[in-house]
């Protein structure tokens, strides 16, 4: 029994955390030409990390962020230009990979959308600063002598709730 525990208790020690192995990830290693690395750093900050919020692949430190700094290498050593290395990305992950998106059909909500909120909103302000206030109709005589008849009368009291605003409270 005690072979059997010690056994269970060396097996749990092993599958800790402390004793797993870290995968092994690809080290960024710079390209030889430093016009080339030059070209892949720009790239590096024009390009949106997948797994991140709103970060760079240059300066993300996740795996995928990693294999997408050494492809964009990769193709600049073979020879693609950084218009090519850009289409073969957004040919992959789509515009949303580019900090900026070209403007065409599919994003142009996405580049005019706020400009048209504003001027939607604007001239909105404008049109309801231009409408005329409704004015009511003066009372007719009539109607004058039976307001004064009611508010000289008994059964018109004032609410003893409410206070004048210069009644000194």
């Amino acid at each position: 029994m005690r072979t059997l525990l010690a056994g269970f208790a060396a097996l749990t020690l092993l599958a800790s955390p402390a004793f797993a192995a870290e995968p092994a990830a690809a080290p960024d290693r710079p390209l030889p030409d430093a016009a080339q690395e030059a070209r892949a750093q720009a790239l590096f900050k024009d390009v949106r990390c997948v797994v991140c919020q709103h970060e760079s692949i240059a300066d993300s430190p996740a795996g995928i962020a990693g294999d997408m700094r050494q492809r964009i290498r990769e193709e600049i050593a073979s020879g693609d230009t950084d218009a090519a290395v850009r289409d073969d990305l957004v040919r992959l992950y789509g515009d949303y990979i580019l900090f900026t998106p070209p403007v065409r059909g599919g994003t142009w909500l996405l580049w005019f959308g706020p400009l048209l909120l504003v001027l939607l909103g604007a001239a909105a302000l404008i049109a309801f600063g231009r409408r005329k206030a409704v004015e009511s109709a003066p009372l007719s005589p009539d109607e004058e002598r039976r307001l004064a008849d009611l508010l000289q009368s008994e059964t018109v009291r004032p609410d003893p709730d409410a206070t004048a605003p210069h009644d000194g409270r």
